[in-house]
This record gives structure tokens, C-alpha cells and sequence, in this order.
């Protein structure tokens, strides 16, 4: 088995402050994340996926499309981005003066869920789990952040950013590279 776990590319522009973006935010690509997502789909354009599994939001759907343009979508709910509840959509100025620097790490190192926000992690946790017990074949996977730090949970290994436009490869089990650019 053969996983390819995509972050979707950006969807703010440069320079447009950053917000807190979840679950209840279905933003498209700017142009930056359609450039980001033809990059991945030009250094994957050799390998064969056999399916193709994405959250239900644009930002992800638009980035397989570019990627995968031959399979349809599988859209599954496990790979949704999470609900960062009252932080929804602020700026990350006010998400960590509301939050604090100790829970934003928490969250960043431990995956521990900050006050508000809405994540259900034993559920994504036994999603991911299950996938990596069951999954068969070359499998590209289109998601966020916040959701993909669940598959190195799943792998016994701390959580790790994903930034927006990169992958992360898992292989019969094991980490093969995480947040590569290509």
C-alpha cells in the first residue's frame, strides 16, 4: 500500500492576512494554490492512483482534479477539515491572543484539541487507522492540515505540519517522507 497524503494548495492570496479556516469554510484555490497543485500533479505524473479519496470541501476536490484529472473523487467525510468552532474564520492574530501560545502548542505538538474547537480526535484518529489496516493500492488522499495530522497519529508518531501544496508519503505502514514541496 501506497498512501499520498496531499495538503490542498493555498487559498489566500499573498499578502492577504491569514484566517482561521475550517469545516464550515469551503474556500477555492487563488492562483497560487492552482500553481501549487500543478507542480504535485507534474511530480506525480508517473504514478498510477488507483483511487482517490478527498474531503468533501472545493479547496480539496479542486486540488485532485489538477493532480488526478483521470479518477473521479471519492469524497469522505474522515478527511473534512476540522470545526475550529469560535475561531472560525479569525484572523490568527485573535485565534492565539483568544487561545494562548500554550494551547495553539498543544494543539501543534500534541494534537490536543483547544478549547471551542469541534474535532472528534479518536474518531479521525480510528478513520485513519483503519485506512492504513485496510487500504490497498497507490491511493492519493486531498486534505487539510488539521486532518492529515492524524495519519502520523495513526502511524505512533507525533503530529507535524503539512503545508498548504505539499505531501506527505506512507508505505506499507511506515512514514516515507512528510511535508515535502515538490
Amino acid at each position: 500500500m501506497r498512501a499520498i497524503v496531499l495538503r490542498h494548495g493555498d487559498t489566500f492570496a499573498p499578502g492577504e492576512p491569514l484566517r482561521r479556516i475550517g469545516a464550515r469554510t469551503d474556500l477555492p484555490l487563488v492562483e497560487s494554490g492552482r500553481a501549487q497543485s500543478r507542480r504535485l500533479a507534474a511530480y506525480f505524473a508517473d504514478t498510477r492512483f488507483d483511487r482517490v479519496l478527498t474531503s468533501p470541501l472545493t479547496r480539496t476536490r479542486e486540488t485532485a482534479a489538477l493532480v488526478a484529472p483521470a479518477l473521479p473523487a471519492e469524497e469522505t467525510d474522515w478527511l473534512r477539515e476540522i470545526d475550529h468552532g469560535p475561531d472560525e474564520g479569525a484572523l490568527e492574530t485573535a485565534v492565539a491572543a483568544r487561545l494562548g501560545p500554550s494551547a495553539l502548542a498543544a494543539w501543534e505538538n500534541d494534537a490536543v484539541v483547544p478549547p471551542g474547537w469541534i474535532v472528534d480526535a479518536d474518531a479521525r484518529l480510528s478513520a485513519w487507522q483503519r485506512f492504513l489496516g485496510d487500504a490497498t493500492g497507490t491511493i492519493l488522499l486531498v486534505t487539510s492540515n488539521g486532518a492529515a495530522r492524524f495519519a502520523r497519529l495513526a502511524l505512533s508518531l507525533p503530529p507535524a505540519k503539512l503545508r498548504t501544496g505539499a505531501y506527505g508519503e506512507i508505505v506499507d505502514g511506515r512514514l516515507a517522507a512528510w511535508d515535502i514541496r515538490p
